[in-house]
């Protein structure tokens, strides 16, 4: 594992987010290269980094943006969608936000946007994802990505989501999902931080979601769709941006 690999998996995420500031200009240029692009900032690596609590992902993490699979998965999602980047004054509302998109999110001159989080230095305002202090149908997009399996009750925070997004936006709600799951796993009773990182997958996730989770997201009132996005992108190019292969994009619309 590279020196960088071993300080991105090491650091706690919030005291990353502040070193990254003098580290990732460093990656950015060291591994320059043409065999990985990250679309987001559209430079091209030798390779990106190893990354992963359970399992250690090859060439996951790009050293330009730090983003991850997921991250640029979405990126090629949010492009794709015209009305996202022409609509005046969308209200925009982006929880746990992630570093590789802050600055273009940021400058985006048709987005009111708003970070939301209780730790992220990233975060304009404060606020716990079951107790948003924001009024009922206030945000036409929410981003929330790898989020949910942190929250004990993921159920009152689904439905913070739903409240406080307007009828007709679209909200985005990334996990990390078991595939071959039908049925969500949780289990409280396991405290142990290497047993909850053997079964969960990161020692601080609450469950293991399975196919059942565009159930749950249903449950609250959003109408779900597991989209195949990458079902749009050739081959070639998902190798290139180095995504996952299959994975689904979790889209909820408020009717």
């Amino acid at each position: 594992m590279s020196f960088f690999s071993v300080i991105l998996n090491k650091i706690p995420r919030p005291v990353l987010i502040k070193l990254s500031v003098y580290l990732r200009p460093f990656a950015d240029l060291w591994y320059r290269g043409k065999l990985f692009t990250d679309p987001i900032n559209g430079k091209s690596y030798r390779k990106f980094l190893d990354y992963g609590y359970k399992n250690l992902r090859k060439n996951a993490l790009s050293p330009g943006t730090l983003s991850l699979e997921r991250h640029r998965l979405l990126w090629l999602y949010l492009k794709d969608q015209e009305w996202i980047w022409t609509k005046k004054d969308l209200k925009v509302m982006h929880l746990a936000p992630e570093q590789c998109f802050y600055k273009q999110f940021r400058k985006t001159k048709n987005w009111s946007y708003t970070t939301v989080d209780l730790n992220s230095p990233l975060a304009d305002i404060k606020a716990d994802i079951c107790d948003l202090p924001f009024e009922d149908d206030s945000f036409d997009l929410i981003l929330c990505n790898h989020v949910l399996e942190h929250i004990p009750d993921d159920h009152k925070a689904l439905k913070e989501l739903y409240r406080v997004m307007k009828v007709g936006g679209l909200a985005v709600l990334q996990v990390p999902l078991d595939y071959e799951r039908d049925i969500t796993f949780e289990d409280n009773s396991i405290t142990d931080r290497e047993k909850r990182t053997e079964i969960f997958g990161q020692y601080d996730h609450v469950r293991v979601y399975g196919m059942d989770y565009f159930k749950r997201i249903s449950e609250v009132g959003f109408e779900s769709e597991a989209l195949d996005f990458q079902k749009n992108i050739p081959s070639e190019l998902i190798k290139k941006y180095a995504l996952s292969p299959g994975e689904l994009i979790p889209v909820c619309k408020k009717i």
